[in-house]
């Protein structure tokens, strides 16, 4: 965190005020940092696939902005001020996840949408950790639930949490980000197949 150390009262110290004061009162560039998103190859449209809805993906309020967020021994949990995302991670996971499902070719269509909007299946979820982890060592988390929801019931179909830790490869915020980066990319192709495998067993039926 940055933060302007609080300046000596004695007088004898006022050159070091002065050079505290200078060191404070600097800019720092704003460092923004975006998710790779790899070409993927779309399937043709199942014309008689059933439609999917991706709607939303509730974060706690620390994910709620875009600085990049770690946590530090057992509770200490901050943001980097300088270092972030050019969207906000529930976009991203959203984004991703439809792009993964298109890929598939089992479904009419897919697309992010609120809940209100007509389709066979809803997706939603929660992602409840996408930051840096130091304890013990240099680790990135992910952490999302999601469940499928049928249209026609109203019920919960299937439900499920994907947790992964993911090493950093390194110790610069750039080693960080290719480590989240990664997490996520595996999380969202593990979840998109677990969504896939399931709603084609509802299908075949």
């Amino acid at each position: 965190m940055n933060r302007c150390p609080r300046a000596p009262v004695a007088l004898a110290a006022g050159l070091l005020i002065l050079t505290l004061l200078s060191a404070c009162g600097k800019e720092h560039p704003i460092h923004y940092y975006a998710i790779n998103r790899p070409p993927v190859t779309e399937a043709p449209a199942k014309a008689n696939g059933p439609v999917l809805l991706v709607g939303r993906i509730v974060t706690p309020e620390p994910l709620q902005d875009v600085r990049i967020r770690y946590r530090s021994g057992g509770n200490e949990a901050g943001a980097y001020e300088y270092h972030r995302w050019t969207e906000r991670p529930d976009a991203m996971v959203r984004d991703l996840l439809v792009q993964r499902l298109r890929a598939t070719g089992h479904y009419a269509h897919v697309q992010e949408t609120p809940g209100s909007a007509v389709g066979d299946y809803l997706i939603r979820g929660k992602l409840y950790e996408f930051s840096e982890v130091d304890n013990p060592g240099i680790q990135t988390r992910v952490s999302l639930q999601l469940e499928v929801v049928s249209r026609k019931t109203g019920l919960v179909v299937w439900s499920r949490t994907f947790n992964r830790n993911q090493p950093v490869q390194g110790k610069t915020i750039n080693d960080v980000v290719s480590s989240l980066d990664h997490n996520l990319q595996q999380v969202i192709a593990d979840s998109a197949s677990a969504i896939d495998t399931f709603l084609s067993s509802q299908i075949s039926r």
